[in-house]
């Protein structure tokens, strides 16, 4: 399959799910494959992507990775996006992990291309085009094949439909994704459900301090279930975001 095909494809993904798609952008030092943006009115949430047409055997490394990173920070983008129609190696999926990049591999594309060919409802008459949307499925992989796009089996492709665990719109997806923003929402519920309850049932100091922490834990592995869909991203921004919300309450409770 030839690139600009792949190209044109993922474009088309990212054109359905609201994103203006700009392709082969052009930056100083760098051409994206895919520059995407979400336009949002709490403002824009930037995409860059990369079309990776190998062999099936050949695995993308770190090169690419931090070649996509580097554009990514060019751009003021949010987030990176990688797509292969072979795989990545190990290494460069635990730097995506750490990274918080999405790595889509061949199984990924063949799990987006039958979600986005249900999706689009494609008249009789335009043979054609249902013609294409058959042929991209074929073209991903074997029928045969047992879906999955990440390490553990859990990682999805950033494009594909939502899961029914997620019902988020994509600007508060966007927003709760970014790990600040994430810190100060947790220590901002916590703090005011804690005090509601202080004051309409009369709690003491102590076990309010109690009750914000119980509820800052929840929050700070409960809110990165929804948003993110890697396991792994999950527990890690979890730890982090629970830890620094502690640090912040204890020092709003001293003051």
């Amino acid at each position: 399959m030839k690139k600009q095909k792949l190209v044109d494809f993922i474009a088309k993904v990212m054109e359905d799910s609201g994103f203006k798609v700009y392709k082969d952008f052009r930056t100083s030092q760098h051409i994206v494959d895919i520059y995407g943006i979400l336009p949002t009115t709490l403002g824009d949430i930037g995409v860059v992507v990369a079309c990776k047409n190998y062999d099936e055997n050949w695995k993308v490394g770190m090169d690419v990775l931090k070649e996509m990173e580097m554009a990514a920070k060019t751009l003021k983008a949010s987030k990176v996006v990688i797509v292969t129609t072979s795989d990545f190696s190990s290494q460069a999926r635990n730097y995506a992990i750490k990274r918080n990049m999405k790595l889509i591999d061949r199984n990924g594309l063949i799990k987006i291309a039958e979600e986005f060919s249900k999706k689009i409802q494609v008249p009789e008459e335009e043979e054609e085009e249902d013609e294409y949307y058959e042929e991209e499925v074929e073209v991903y992989g074997p029928p045969s094949t047992i879906f999955h796009t990440g390490h553990t089996g859990s990682q999805r492709g950033l494009l594909s439909r939502r899961e029914r665990r997620q019902p988020i719109t994509p600007i508060i997806r966007g927003l709760l994704q970014n790990t600040i923003i994430l810190i100060i929402t947790v220590v901002a519920v916590s703090f005011l459900i804690a005090t509601i309850l202080q004051i309409a049932a009369g709690l003491g100091t102590s076990i309010t301090g109690i009750v914000k922490i119980m509820i800052a834990a929840a929050l700070s592995y409960g809110i990165p279930y929804l948003v993110e869909d890697d396991g792994a991203v999950i527990m890690i921004k979890g730890t982090i975001v629970f830890f620094s919300s502690l640090l912040l309450l204890v020092i709003l409770i001293l003051i």
